[in-house]
């Protein structure tokens, strides 16, 4: 078996040393394969010839399938190599700043890569994207470890809470060590461990005026997984004033809602939809009013998708529309969203009204 073995190499190595083409080696090192497995199955048990060359078939089917997967598999990152080469090379402009993809990243982004959809300029995109998330909790645990492991370059996530028991629930980024940790740190903790190849910023306090402006200037969209109005109509302003989509979910007990708010490209803004805060007791928080645990993941899984989308210019993004998601019943409907013309904050000159009776 070690002469056929050597008998293999010399063909393989030593053709390459020589010059030989690629295909004409592999083609000898079947005509090799076939004669030991002729040789196996036509010589007597025992048989010096059969024993000197493994003594049964079995042994080199099982090997023979083994190197089938590495060939297979080295074919596989050859392709999504050349694809993302040169689906990055028709729009790269320095090639000092676009790097290629290393091997275990194409391997790690094959699904992507191969969607007509998306391919290697797609993925290239969410490499070079710079994505904020505001909250690190119940929307913003599945929606940052989505992003993280599809690979979006830049990820920053402000939020200015604790891990707490009762977080662990339904905010899966966290886990039970993280209790009393910053919820960005440990968000960045578990982001870095699902994909090292991604940079995440963590900042440890609450949106607010003050940085609000600067921080949204480093960024290319804005994801909001807040539970307050307050903080949601200070991310509707600053996104609108700096012309950026602002993916926007919510949710409460089994139902959530999820939209794209985008004024510079035809959609309404937020304030738009919701002129006002509703009366205090009318939008209870979710620890008053109770959530189901896998709800969060739903939705932010959502708003993953839509910011993929956004990114990657695939398919149709949820921009004038919002998706509603009742989880008690296993309901989805989807309402058209206007512009308001009285709107403070985009001042849309078009002739609508805002839907009533959203959650």
């Amino acid at each position: 078996m070690i002469l056929v073995l050597g008998l293999a190499g010399l063909i393989w190595w030593g053709g390459r040393l020589f010059g030989v083409a690629r295909r004409l080696r592999f083609g000898l090192e079947l005509v090799l394969f076939a004669a030991v497995i002729a040789l196996q199955l036509t010589l007597p048990d025992g048989a010096p010839l059969k024993t000197a060359t493994g003594g049964t078939a079995s042994l080199w089917f099982i090997l023979f399938g083994l190197a089938g997967v590495v060939a297979a598999y080295s074919v596989l990152l050859r392709y999504l190599r050349g694809r993302a080469g040169r689906d990055a090379g028709a729009t790269a402009s320095d090639p000092a700043t676009d790097a290629p993809f290393r091997d275990v990243e194409l391997n790690r982004y094959a699904r992507h890569i191969v969607l007509r959809e998306i391919g290697g300029l797609g993925q290239k995109r969410l490499k070079d994207a710079r994505v904020l998330v505001i909250g690190a909790g119940g929307l913003g645990a599945p929606t940052l470890q989505y992003l993280a492991a599809a690979g979006v370059g830049t990820i920053g996530v402000i939020d200015d809470d604790l891990v707490e028991n009762a977080n662990l629930q339904r905010q899966v980024i966290h886990r039970d060590r993280d209790i009393g940790v910053a919820k960005v740190v440990s968000a960045k903790a578990a982001m870095e461990a699902q994909n090292p190849f991604v940079t995440v910023r963590p900042y440890a306090r609450r949106l607010t005026d003050d940085i609000a402006v600067a921080l949204f200037a480093d960024y290319d969209l804005i994801l909001d997984g807040t539970d307050n109005f307050a903080t949601r109509y200070l991310a509707n302003r600053v996104a609108v004033s700096q012309g950026k989509p602002l993916i926007s979910g919510a949710l409460s007990q089994w139902e959530g809602q999820i939209s794209v708010f985008d004024p510079a490209r035809g959609g309404p803004c937020y304030q738009c939809i919701f002129p006002v805060a509703p009366a205090d007791g009318l939008a209870p928080s979710c620890a008053e009013a109770g959530v189901i645990g896998p709800l969060p993941g739903v939705l932010g899984s959502m708003m993953a998708v839509e910011a993929v989308k956004q990114i990657t210019g695939a398919g149709e993004v949820l921009r004038s529309q919002m998706l509603i998601y009742d989880g008690l019943y296993g309901e989805t409907r989807r309402i058209a969203l206007k512009s308001r013309p009285d709107c403070p904050v985009c001042g849309h000159n078009t002739s609508a009204s805002a839907p009533t009776g959203e959650t």
